[in-house]
This record gives C-alpha cells, sequence and structure tokens, in this order.
C-alpha cells in the first residue's frame, strides 16, 4: 500500500524487532488519515527537496514499542512519528529544512554531533490536526554520565 509516491506502508512499519519477536506491526485502520499526514507534511517533502530518505523507525505498535523500550507515550505509537535520514546529507541540514519548510509537532535533532554528518538522526512528528501541532525543536545528547537529555534546538 503507498502512502504517498515514494513511500509504502511496508517502509514504515518495517522492523527487524517485530519480526524477529514475532510481532504483528501493523497499524490499525483508524491511524491511516493520521500517518498519511505525516507524509505528506513531511517526509514525502524531505523525499522531494533531498532525494532518498531513508526511514529508521516508523510505526510501533504498543508490544513492539514496549520491546524496543520506548516511551509509553511515544508518537510512534500514533501514527504521528518517524525517524529519519537522507545518505550523504548532514542531518542538521536536514532539520533546518524541516523546521523552515514543513508543518511539525516535534523535531528532535537526536545525538547528533557537530561535524560529523552521518551522526545521529532525526526524529520529527505530526499530528493528525495541523493546528494542534506544537512546533517544538529539540537536540538531544548524552551528559557526562550517559544519560540522554534535551535541551531546545536553535539550528
Amino acid at each position: 500500500m503507498k502512502i504517498t509516491k515514494n513511500f509504502s506502508m511496508s517502509e514504515y512499519t518495517r522492523s527487524y524487532t517485530a519480526r524477529r519477536n514475532n510481532i504483528d506491526n501493523q497499524p490499525p485502520e483508524a491511524l491511516l488519515p493520521i500517518i498519511t499526514n505525516l507524509f505528506e507534511n513531511v517526509v514525502q517533502l524531505v523525499r522531494d527537496e533531498f532525494g532518498p530518505t531513508r526511514i529508521n523507525s516508523g510505526y510501533r505498535s504498543e508490544q513492539l514499542n514496549k520491546v524496543v523500550g520506548g516511551s509509553a507515550r511515544s508518537q510512534h505509537c500514533l501514527g504521528e512519528a518517524v525517524d529519519l535520514e537522507v545518505r550523504g546529507i548532514s542531518n542538521k541540514l536536514v532539520a533546518d529544512w524541516i523546521i523552515t519548510n514543513c508543518k511539525f509537532d516535534q523535531l528532535i535533532l537526536e545525538f547528533h554531533t557537530e561535524g560529523d554528518d552521518d551522526s545521529g538522526w532525526i526524529h520529527v512528528s505530526c499530528k493528525g490536526n495541523l493546528d494542534s501541532n506544537r512546533s517544538e525543536s529539540l537536540v538531544s545528547y548524552h551528559d557526562s554520565l550517559g544519560r540522554g537529555k534535551y535541551d531546545v534546538y536553535t539550528g
């Protein structure tokens, strides 16, 4: 099933962890409009601007989310979030472009190291109701004790 011209549902739901653990990772039909909204307002636009875009983590069923240690409030479980990268393009550059050009709820430049374009990834979400989007931009990093921390991302 196609979500947009360049993305299929199988790309969004693919999970090696789900496969290894025999977990059904198909979203309920009620989430299809929300998933389509995410792809039309963010993911396809990134693909149109930068070229082939890799989805690192997409939809997660509740069971899969528990197995991977995701947040109980993860937007991945709601069909609202995706983690992505564009090969050969700095994650920071892509994140900055999304902030300027897309309607989104939350963007997190995850564990990016300045000067290492391939480091980290981009988590981005978009609510089904675009008026509910917070346009919140964060950066995540590890503190001196190795704990994940978040700060406001200013580009």
